[in-house]
C-alpha cells in the first residue's frame, strides 16, 4: 500500500511541475507579448507622432513654396502690366506724335502761297467810288491766289468755311495786312462768284476796301483795292 501510495503521490507532483511549467510557460509568452505590443504602440506613437509632423513641416514648406510662386508670379504679372502700361503710353504719344506730323503736314499742303504781285505795275489813282475813298489801287500783277477746293463753286460766308478763309487770304494778299494784325468789318456778295470785304488794321489805322472774283479752280483774284478815310459801318 505504501509503495503504491508513494508512486501516485509522485506522478501527482509530476503532474503539478508540468502543469506550473505550462502555466508559466503560458504566462511568459502572454508577457513577451505585452512586452512586444507596450514597445509596438510606444514605437507607432513615436514614428507616428514624427511622421505627421514630417507631414505638417513639408506642409508648411509647401505652403511658403507656394507663397514665394504665388508673389513671383503677382510681381511678374504686374512687371508685365506695367510694361504694357508704358507701351501703351508710347504707343499713345507715338500717335499723338503722328497725328500732329499728318496734321502739320496737311496744313503744309494745304496751305496757300499765292504768287507775289509786281508792286511796280500797280495804278494808284487819288479818290475812288466815294468821298471815303482815299485812294484806289489796281495791279495787273495780280493772281489767284490758289484753292484747296474743287467742282462747282458758289461763294460761302460762313466764318467757319474753307471759303471764308481762302477770301481772307485774298485780301491778306492784295493789302499786305497779317491776318493775324486784321479786323474784319465786312465780308459779302458782289454779284455771282464776286465778293467784297472791308478790313483794318488792328489799330485801326489802315482801312481798306477790297474787291474779289472766284476764277474756276484757281482760287480767289483780288481786282481793286480802295483805302479809306474811315470804315463805313453797314
Amino acid at each position: 500500500m505504501d509503495r503504491n501510495y508513494d508512486s501516485s503521490s509522485r506522478e501527482s507532483r509530476s503532474e503539478l511541475r508540468g502543469k506550473h511549467r505550462k502555466t508559466n510557460f503560458i504566462l511568459n509568452m502572454l508577457i513577451g507579448l505585452v512586452i512586444l505590443l507596450i514597445i509596438f504602440v510606444s514605437v507607432k506613437i513615436f514614428f507616428g507622432d514624427n511622421d505627421e509632423n514630417a507631414a505638417e513641416k513639408e506642409q508648411q514648406i509647401e505652403s511658403k513654396q507656394d507663397e514665394k510662386n504665388i508673389n513671383k508670379e503677382e510681381k511678374k504679372n504686374s512687371a508685365i502690366d506695367e510694361n504694357k502700361d508704358e507701351q501703351e503710353a508710347e504707343s499713345e504719344t507715338e500717335s499723338i506724335k503722328e497725328s500732329e506730323e499728318t496734321a502739320a503736314n496737311t496744313e503744309d499742303e494745304n496751305e496757300i502761297n499765292p504768287v507775289p504781285a509786281n508792286e511796280e505795275e500797280a495804278v494808284v489813282t487819288e479818290g475812288g467810288s466815294s468821298g471815303n475813298v482815299k485812294k484806289t489801287i489796281e495791279n495787273p500783277s495780280w493772281k489767284p491766289i490758289g484753292t484747296t477746293q474743287t467742282g462747282d463753286h458758289y461763294a460761302v460766308y460762313d466764318k467757319e468755311s474753307v471759303d471764308w478763309a481762302e477770301m481772307l487770304q485774298a485780301i491778306s494778299y492784295a493789302t499786305g495786312v497779317d491776318q493775324s494784325n486784321m479786323s474784319v468789318w465786312f465780308l459779302g456778295n458782289n454779284g455771282f462768284n464776286k465778293s467784297v470785304g472791308t478790313i483794318t488794321t488792328k489799330d485801326q489805322k489802315q482801312v481798306y476796301r477790297v474787291y474779289i472774283d472766284w476764277v474756276d479752280g484757281q482760287g480767289w483774284k483780288p481786282t481793286k483795292v480802295e483805302e479809306l478815310h474811315e470804315v463805313e459801318k453797314k
